[in-house]
């Protein structure tokens, strides 16, 4: 049987030990990577930014307004139909 030792745990590229003295190597990394990635993303322009909120907000007070008409509707033919039957 083989036995293990420090130095064999910390020679595994997939062992606990190598994994927390690589993290700095590993974080300074991903950060390189993430700031070459938000160089390639297309910021909106305000006005852009402006104009899809706008049609945001507008959407929300039409769904909301249609969404109350529905429940109002339905809200009162299902009052009319128990009170019919409770007659």
């Amino acid at each position: 049987m083989a036995e293990t030792t420090a130095g064999n745990i910390e020679s595994s590229p997939n062992s606990p030990l190598s994994n927390i003295s690589s993290w700095p190597q590993r974080a300074k990394q991903y950060f390189e990577e993430l700031k070459s990635e938000m160089r390639k993303v297309s910021w909106p322009t305000w006005t852009q930014v402006k104009a899809s909120t706008a049609v945001v907000i507008a959407t929300v007070f039409i769904f909301a307004f249609y969404f109350s008409l529905v429940d109002i509707i339905f809200g009162r033919l299902i009052k009319r139909l128990f009170d019919a039957f409770a007659k």
